[in-house]
């Protein structure tokens, strides 16, 4: 994989995912890119921060920082998950609502939304994108820079030479809700999506808002291999500690939003062909 490659239209589609922090394509959209690069697409991820407010490991060699670490986690990721280009944005993580880290000069919650999406904007153009991939409105969670990842990469396709086609990576919320109960029924611990998140609201959209299902199950063994590149953020380690049929049904489906597309949810792979009428 060389950051300089450059399209080639002979190889399908060029995709763009655009995530927070490196490691969030790991539980998010980790099938989905394998899948476009094992069918022959250009899979590009933009990472907004350089996570460099994550937990820092206790293994960091003399002189490495954790920026360094994340970056090299972040590579060894995309050789997993088929990525042709990872390009950074280079803001700082703005961590949770509340932290200090917020008011941080180069935060990237507060970064000038029009600087931030031209530098996004750049990369669609220098890729000639046909589809990017960005967060619901409110980044699945609430987290800020989750939030800003959402507002800048619609901003970064109005700004685009072409109009590349646009979904938002999110959680069913329907779905967690009905895992939460059944790990209660067995006597697990398990996650509430009601219980609020990072921005007081309920965590991930409604399936009725939900366009996409994709079905990762097949290249779930590299989805779980790409995030266990990220193995120095502890959030990681725990997604990890489940064994490997309960990771398959947390994490075995992707789920997206298309704006403008009719309601419905459809099982499927958002790359087939439409039917016609």
């Amino acid at each position: 994989m060389s950051a300089d490659q450059t399209p080639d239209a002979s190889m399908g589609q060029t995709v763009v995912f655009v995530h927070a922090h490196p490691d969030d394509e790991g539980t998010g959209t980790a099938g989905t890119m394998v899948r476009l690069a094992r069918e022959g697409h250009r899979v590009v991820v933009v990472y907004a921060t350089n996570g460099d407010f994550g937990a820092a490991p206790e293994d960091l060699a003399p002189g490495e920082t954790l920026v360094a670490r994340r970056r090299s986690e972040a590579e060894a990721s995309a050789a997993i998950t088929g990525l042709a280009r990872v390009a950074w944005l280079d803001y700082a993580d703005s961590g949770m609502t509340g932290w200090e880290q917020n008011s941080g000069e180069r935060a990237f919650s507060r970064a000038e939304v029009d600087e931030a999406a031209r530098r996004l904007a750049d990369v669609l153009d220098q890729e000639g994108a046909d589809v990017v991939v960005g967060y619901d409105w409110h980044g699945g969670y609430g987290h800020p820079d989750h939030v800003m990842v959402h507002t800048v990469s619609k901003r970064a396709i109005d700004m685009a030479a072409t109009q590349p086609r646009y979904l938002e990576v999110t959680m069913n919320r329907d779905k967690m809700r009905e895992l939460f109960k059944a790990a209660q029924e067995m006597g697990m611990e398990g996650f509430d999506p009601d219980a609020r998140g990072d921005d007081g609201l309920p965590i991930g959209t409604p399936e009725a808002e939900i366009h996409w299902a994709v079905d990762v199950t097949p290249d779930i063994a590299a989805k779980r291999a790409a995030l266990a590149c990220h193995g120095s953020q502890t959030d990681v380690q725990q997604i990890l500690s489940m064994p490997e049929d309960v990771f398959s049904i947390a994490f075995g489906t992707e789920h997206y939003v298309e704006p403008g597309r009719p309601e419905g949810m459809v099982t499927g792979w958002w790359m087939d062909p439409v039917p016609a009428g």
